[in-house]
């Protein structure tokens, strides 16, 4: 039966995201970008014949299981996020923004995967620096294998043509922005081009069983550039963040065919390299010794992991007429919120002092269940009385002063009894619900007035 064309009316299509659309518009509806939207001409719409089916449907249950068992890529923290490894036919977008370590990430990786005892051969495609770079880095980060090639190219055709000549079980590409195909018309980089260089090495990727990680570009506002269609293409996309003045960087799937999403991988980077840290929470700590006023400790959920995080406050008397709140790591907008409610419901005397709070490490808090912590080290500098020995806390703090209950209670509490903290000053109806480590004293507050109370003394003489 021959195929049957008809035409269709034409449409008009973003240049930026490829969003399409029946009549033309000045703003995309997608993307929101101005003036990207143009007419893309008729377009072919054809009817295609059924074909004789070489592999017919198999019951379920006869399904080979074991095509899809992840193999470790030799970094834990990796295989964490990943679900425990990468399956052989799998796709991997690996996004982040410029200098935050994915190609030393993924170096590390190719070397471990290459030096594994199964014997695996790595290629390596990089298309924004030249071979002779990659060589420097895998130098200094010691990630250099005997079973690890690399290819510095840019054209699809001559990729694929590499792949059919190493037979590689692990395919790295660096970046799938910077490859282009002869076949498609305009600039590498841009939504057709993108589309059709993932669409290719995904269906090496699928019919051969060769794992594959493609590193993907962002834009300003922190999204995966390129059309969107490429998100929905790839089994896992793996989001990479952190400050650029910090060494902790946190690597989190947002999509995984093959395990959980709530997952998240610590990183240390430094001159030597990228490594994994599995007890992350040191970074975030400070090392005196000694209890000092205004600071508190507070457990926050990082996915499903707990991360211990110290937060500092300075109050002083203003020298201006409108005091000052800077803050550095926290939220500013809830800070205020909370100086506020600690002013109205508890009285402490901070409406003409000047306040400043920062987390240490360089890590950023925006979990509500840090609010009991910011609000007890503003209290406690205000008091110029420090906490307890060894506390932490955490709770969500409302406008009315009370204290709601957080989730993963039960997690947060056994990592602050793993690390040696003794006193927990948690939401009311904590106790019974929740196992209470040992040695551990646990002090339900309702409201915030209960909390100042029981962790200084009133605030107010």
């Amino acid at each position: 039966m021959a195929a049957k064309a008809t035409t269709k009316s034409s449409g008009f299509r973003c240049s930026e995201c490829g969003w399409t659309t029946v009549k033309w518009v000045g703003r995309c509806g997608e993307c929101q970008s101005w003036g990207s939207v143009s007419e893309i001409g008729a377009v072919t719409v054809r009817t295609t014949a059924a074909a004789r089916v070489e592999r017919p449907a198999l019951p379920i249950g006869q399904v080979d299981a074991r095509r899809a068992e992840a193999v470790s890529t030799g970094v834990g923290e990796f295989d964490r996020v990943l679900g425990g490894g990468l399956v052989p036919g799998a796709v991997v977008l690996v996004a982040g923004e410029p200098g935050i370590g994915k190609s030393t990430l993924l170096l590390d990786v190719a070397a471990r995967a290459a030096r594994s005892g199964s014997g695996r051969t790595v290629l390596y495609v990089t298309g924004e620096e030249s071979a002779a770079q990659v060589r420097m880095r895998a130098e200094r980060i010691e990630a250099m294998a005997a079973t690890l090639f690399l290819a510095a190219e840019t054209d699809l055709a001559t990729v694929l043509g590499q792949i059919d000549a190493v037979k590689p079980d692990l395919v790295i590409v660096d970046s799938v922005q910077t490859i282009s195909s002869g076949d498609v018309e305009g600039s590498a980089g841009n939504v057709t081009q993108v589309r059709e260089v993932a669409a290719s090495l995904i269906q090496v990727a699928k019919s051969r069983g060769i794992a594959t990680l493609l590193v993907g570009h962002v834009t300003k506002d922190g999204s995966i550039a390129g059309p969107r269609v490429l998100e929905h293409l790839v089994d896992v996309v793996v989001q990479f963040e952190g400050d650029r003045h910090s060494r902790l960087r946190l690597v989190r799937a947002v999509k995984n065919r093959y395990g959980p999403t709530d997952e998240v991988g610590c990183f240390d980077l430094s001159d030597v390299g990228i490594v994994g840290l599995p007890d992350p929470s040191g970074l975030f700590l400070s090392r005196g010794t000694l209890s000092v006023p205004g600071t508190c400790v507070t457990v926050t959920l990082e996915g499903r992991r707990p991360l211990m995080t110290e937060v500092q406050a300075l109050v002083t008397k203003s020298e201006i007429p409108t005091p000052r709140r800077a803050t550095s790591g926290l939220d500013s907008a809830r800070v205020a919120m909370i100086i506020a409610v600690l002013a109205k419901r508890a009285q402490a005397p901070i409406g003409s002092a000047d306040v400043y709070l920062s987390t240490v490490g360089g890590v950023r808090l925006t979990e509500p269940a840090s609010d009991l912590a910011i609000a007890l080290a503003v209290a406690s500098a205000v008091k110029d009385q420090p906490l307890p020995d060894n506390a932490i806390a955490f709770g969500e703090l409302g406008l009315a002063g009370e204290i709601r209950p957080v989730t993963g209670i039960p997690r947060r509490l056994a990592e602050a009894g793993r690390l040696g903290f003794r006193t927990a000053y948690v939401p009311a109806g904590v106790l019974g619900t929740a196992p209470t480590p040992e040695g551990m004293q646990v002090i339900e507050c309702e409201d915030i007035r209960t909390a100042v109370r029981a962790a200084l003394q009133p605030v107010h003489s």
